[in-house]
C-alpha cells in the first residue's frame, strides 16, 4: 500500500477500483457491466494477488504491484501491516511504503471473462478501472471491508509520535 501526505498534511493512500469496466463501457455493455462498474463502496482495493507457497509474500506484493498498475514499485522502507481475511476467504498481507506517483501513469493489467454471463462472448477488462489517491477517511468508505483494517493500522503508524514508513526509527 502506497501512502503519502496530502496537501492538508493528512495521510492519503493509493487505491484502485476493481470490477471493470469503467462506467462508460458498462453503459455500452448493457446490464450495468460486471461487478463494481456503477458503485464505489467496497470496490476499491490495494494492489494485491495470490501467490504460491514457494514465493515470498513481499516478492509477490512487488510482482502484483507491477501486474496490476503496470508500474515499478517505488523504493523505500516497507512497514508490515499484517494480514486480514476477506469475506471470500482470501488472506491478504500488506505493507506500507511512503512514496508518490501519478495515478494517470498506471497501465492496469487485464483479464478475460465471458460477458454478459451466458453469452459465449469473451471480453477483455482491466483489473482496475481507476487508480487514485484517497484520504484515509474516504478510503475507509470505499475500500473492501476487510482491508479497512490496513487503513486503521496505517493511521496508527502515522499518528504523531509514531515512526513513519520511510523515516528512520530510533532503536
Amino acid at each position: 500500500m502506497l501512502h503519502r501526505r496530502g496537501a492538508d498534511g493528512g495521510v492519503e493512500v493509493l487505491l484502485g477500483r476493481g470490477g471493470p469496466p469503467c462506467s462508460s463501457e458498462a453503459e455500452s455493455l448493457g446490464e450495468g457491466g460486471p461487478f463494481f462498474a456503477r458503485r464505489d463502496a467496497g470496490a476499491w482495493t490495494i494492489p494485491k494477488g495470490e501467490y504460491d507457497a514457494d514465493e515470498e509474500p513481499w516478492a509477490a506484493a512487488l510482482r502484483e504491484f507491477r501486474e496490476e498498475l503496470g508500474l515499478e514499485p517505488p523504493d523505500g522502507p516497507a512497514v508490515p501491516l499484517g494480514e486480514v481475511r476477506q469475506a471470500g476467504g482470501k488472506t491478504v498481507t500488506a505493507w506500507a511504503v511512503g512514496a508518490d506517483l501519478d495515478p494517470a501513469a498506471a497501465v492496469p493489467g487485464t483479464f478475460e471473462m465471458e460477458w454478459p454471463r451466458g453469452s459465449g462472448r469473451i471480453r477483455v477488462f482491466p483489473e482496475l478501472d481507476r487508480v487514485a489517491w484517497l484520504p484515509l477517511g474516504r478510503a475507509a468508505e470505499v475500500i473492501v471491508k476487510a482491508q479497512a483494517e490496513f487503513l486503521r493500522r496505517l493511521a496508527e503508524h502515522s499518528a504523531p509520535g509514531a515512526p513513519h514508513a520511510g523515516e528512520p526509527q530510533d532503536e
